[in-house]
């Protein structure tokens, strides 16, 4: 190489010191380390929409994100993959080289990108001139390790916290042929399609709460928790659900992007219209604090959350303005095309559950049935079947 090369060369090696120095997950390395590294990378293209690195492969170059996106994701068998973007100033395999594991993830291109590449023989042959790049690794897996024991604690705490409200699955479908029951599961299809706030409205006994649950189960967030609180029992306060500031959380921040039902929308606290009609808007509230203005405490600062916000009532309520959607849920007296389907799926429940032959319905039960207005709805048929089965039983 020419001395003008050699110079061309030192000052391409000097910037890319910089760079490793200031944009890059490396900036703690010491600098003659760094040094080292530019010195024997090399600048790749990588083409939008390609794949750089397949999981759970051994690999072969430590790569550093120059310029471009890049997503990581690691496949899930039971449910869709959680992905991540990578953006300029990232490292890849550092601590895979190291310690000799496979990748953990997949890696693809977002869009057009230019990484620095080392390979693994000049990345080892590093690691043994500089041992202070394997206590870089150290202090890395020290890291790694407090933030694990600090999410697991903070996902313990938030598991304590959503416990007693948990909705573990939907109960069932929705059972029939009628064309009520068509758009039921139509509006239930359209409302797990997105995130936006419901408002599900009928009378008692029409299982609004297990709609709740099949537009929860519906949705992408599916994996997420899904939680049921009854505002006949929140304080006026509202500290179970915005926590406390300074203190315990709230079932809202603990929910993540998960979904709260909250049920019988109309016996929330009037204290609270305002709060949860502002939450439902804006995604923002604020914890519950006291005394600042007298003590002098400085007051709490709002809280953006992902949760979504079902509502459920039984009664007109001015919280129908709050929401997007509306989901009027039809009497059963409205779907009498309905009974028949509805009383052979209870049969066959209650035949499941208490391991017994099905029964039958005959055509004058059937349609005494029909005939009947059904003021307690799908509960009131259920639980009058459950009766009936356990008479006819030896």
């Amino acid at each position: 190489m020419s001395e003008a090369q050699s110079s061309i060369q030192t000052k391409a090696d000097h910037d890319t010191v910089v760079w490793l120095k200031e944009r890059s997950a490396l900036s703690d390395l010491p600098d003659d380390v760094l040094t080292a590294i530019a010195a024997k990378v090399r600048l790749i293209k990588l083409k939008e929409n390609r794949r750089l690195v397949l999981e759970d492969t051994l690999p072969k170059s430590l790569y550093i994100l120059k310029q471009g996106r890049l997503e990581q994701y690691r496949t899930n068998l039971t449910g869709a993959a959680i992905a991540s973007s990578l953006l300029p100033g990232a490292v890849l395999h550092f601590l895979e080289l190291v310690v000799d594991q496979p990748t953990r993830q997949t890696v693809i291109s977002l869009t057009d990108c230019s990484l620095w590449e080392l390979s693994k023989e000049d990345f080892c042959a590093i690691a043994q001139e500089y041992p202070r790049l394997t206590q870089h690794v150290s202090k890395q897996l020290a890291a790694n390790l407090a933030e694990v024991s600090s999410q697991l604690e903070f996902e313990q705490s938030r598991q304590d916290i959503l416990r007693p409200y948990r909705v573990p699955r939907a109960k069932r479908g929705i059972v029939g042929t009628s064309r009520y029951a068509k758009r039921l599961r139509q509006d239930i299809r359209d409302a797990s399609r997105d995130r936006n706030s419901v408002l599900i409205s009928g009378e008692a006994g029409l299982e609004k709460d297990n709609i709740a649950a099949l537009i929860h189960f519906g949705s992408p967030s599916r994996r997420s928790p899904i939680i049921q609180v009854n505002c006949r029992d929140l304080q006026s306060s509202g500290a179970e659900l915005f926590g406390r500031w300074g203190g315990k959380p709230g079932l809202i921040e603990a929910l993540g992007n998960g979904t709260l039902i909250l049920n019988n929308i109309e016996e929330l606290p009037e204290k609270l219209h305002t709060p949860i009609q502002h939450f439902i808007e804006t995604q923002l509230y604020l914890p519950v604090q006291r005394g600042y203005d007298a003590g002098g405490i400085k007051p709490a600062t709002p809280k953006l959350s992902a949760a979504r916000i079902i509502l459920i009532t039984e009664a007109e309520t001015p919280s129908k303005d709050w929401v997007e959607q509306v989901i009027k849920v039809p009497t059963l007296r409205v779907r009498k095309k309905d009974i028949q389907d509805q009383v052979n799926y209870y049969l066959s429940l209650i035949a499941q559950t208490q391991r017994i032959p099905k029964k039958k319905i005959t055509p004058e039960a059937l349609r005494r049935l029909q005939a009947y207005p059904w003021p307690g709805n799908l509960r009131e048929l259920e639980s009058l079947l459950e009766r009936g089965v356990k008479q006819c039983s030896p």
